[in-house]
């Protein structure tokens, strides 16, 4: 019987997997900032969210994406610079709701106060999607780390489904970890000059994330 991965190359590839899942990066400092700033559920989105855009990834790979990057290198130097100034917008737009003066709501605004809640849960969905979609870590996963994993004499797609697996089950527990570590710092902060340093401290978050995906996505880092 003929298994679907080397099993030699599938334990090295969860050992190089682990160490890129608990690195910080883009993806992870995103998890930290949306804890941080919207909570825990909204966390779990926005992990929901970049691991819907690594199976994306996953898919254009079995698709032979691989190898458009690969020739095609400045279209996707182009995606990465648009993902990383709409998460530097994020930070911004954090570090300017944190210096805005902060009305008391009265009890009438309850209403809105909840669907402001659901809105932002819904947004940190689309945002971790945007972030890893064009993530340069991701480029370079696919481009230069899954490749020598993959046996040419084996089923691509069912290689791919197992590489998948792993990739996203790590990045899941390693993503959740940082983004519950945001909420329970969060939790906190309920004296409004702490909340106000706080989410001066996401917007820079957000704007460390952005920088990397830049420079990474221009070969400088």
């Amino acid at each position: 019987m003929i298994l679907p991965v080397d099993p030699k190359l599938y334990a090295a590839f969860l050992g190089v997997m682990a160490v890129m899942a608990v690195t910080p990066g883009p993806a992870n400092l995103f998890a930290v900032a949306t804890g941080a700033s919207r909570g825990k559920s909204a966390a779990l989105l926005g992990v929901l969210g970049m691991n819907v855009a690594t199976l994306v990834w996953f898919a254009a790979a079995a698709l032979g994406l691989g190898a458009m990057i690969t020739a095609f290198p400045e279209a996707f130097a182009v995606i990465a610079v648009l993902g990383g100034l709409y998460v530097a917008w994020l930070g911004v737009r954090t570090i300017r709701a944190a210096l805005a003066p902060r009305p008391g709501v009265p009890p009438s605004g309850h209403d809105e106060q909840m669907s402001a809640r659901i809105s932002r849960r819904r947004s940190a969905l689309i945002d971790g999607f945007m972030v890893q979609i064009a993530n340069p870590k991701a480029v370079l996963f696919f481009t230069a780390v899954l490749p020598p994993f993959l046996d040419a004499a084996r089923p691509v797609v069912a290689q791919l489904s197992l590489f998948a697996a792993a990739t996203i089950g790590m990045d899941v527990i390693a993503m959740s970890a940082y983004g519950l570590g945001g909420a329970a710092l969060s939790a906190r902060m309920t004296r409004p000059a702490f909340r106000k340093g706080f989410d001066l401290m996401v917007g820079a978050l957000l704007l460390a994330a952005s920088a990397l995906i830049l420079l990474r996505g221009q070969g400088v880092i």
